[in-house]
C-alpha cells in the first residue's frame, strides 16, 4: 500500500493525526490530536454529567424509570448556550478528521512526488 492511502487510513480510522504521525510531521499531528482530544474530553464530561444529573432525579423520583421520561429530561437538560458549546465540539472533532484525512493524504503524496 503507498503511503499517501496509509496515512490517509491511519488518520481515518484511527484518529485524527495519526496520518501525520506516521509521516512524522508532529507539529500538524501535535496541533490535530489536541484539538480533537480536547473536545472530545468536552463531549465526553459533559455527557456524564447530563447522566448523573438524571440518574439523581431518578433516584430522588422526580423523573420516572421510564425510557420517555429519561429520553425528555435529557433534551430539555441540553439546551441554550451549553447545546451549541456541545453542537461545536462535535463539529470540531469531525472537521480535524476531514483535515486530518485529507492532509495527511497531500503531504504524503507530495513527499513520495519530490522523491
Amino acid at each position: 500500500m503507498k503511503s499517501p492511502m496509509k496515512a490517509a487510513l491511519l488518520s481515518a480510522f484511527v484518529f485524527p493525526g495519526v496520518g501525520h504521525l506516521f509521516l512524522k510531521k508532529y507539529i500538524q499531528a501535535t496541533i490535530l490530536i489536541g484539538t480533537s482530544l480536547s473536545a472530545l474530553y468536552y463531549l465526553t464530561s459533559k455527557s456524564i454529567e447530563l447522566a448523573m444529573q438524571v440518574v439523581e432525579k431518578i433516584q430522588n423520583g422526580d423523573i420516572a424509570a421510564d425510557v420517555n421520561a429519561i429520553t425528555e429530561s435529557l433534551t430539555q437538560q441540553a439546551a441554550g448556550n451549553e447545546a451549541q458549546l456541545l453542537d461545536l465540539a462535535s463539529y470540531t472533532i469531525m472537521i480535524c478528521w476531514i483535515i486530518g484525512i485529507f492532509d495527511s493524504y497531500r503531504a504524503a503524496y507530495l513527499r513520495d512526488k519530490t522523491t
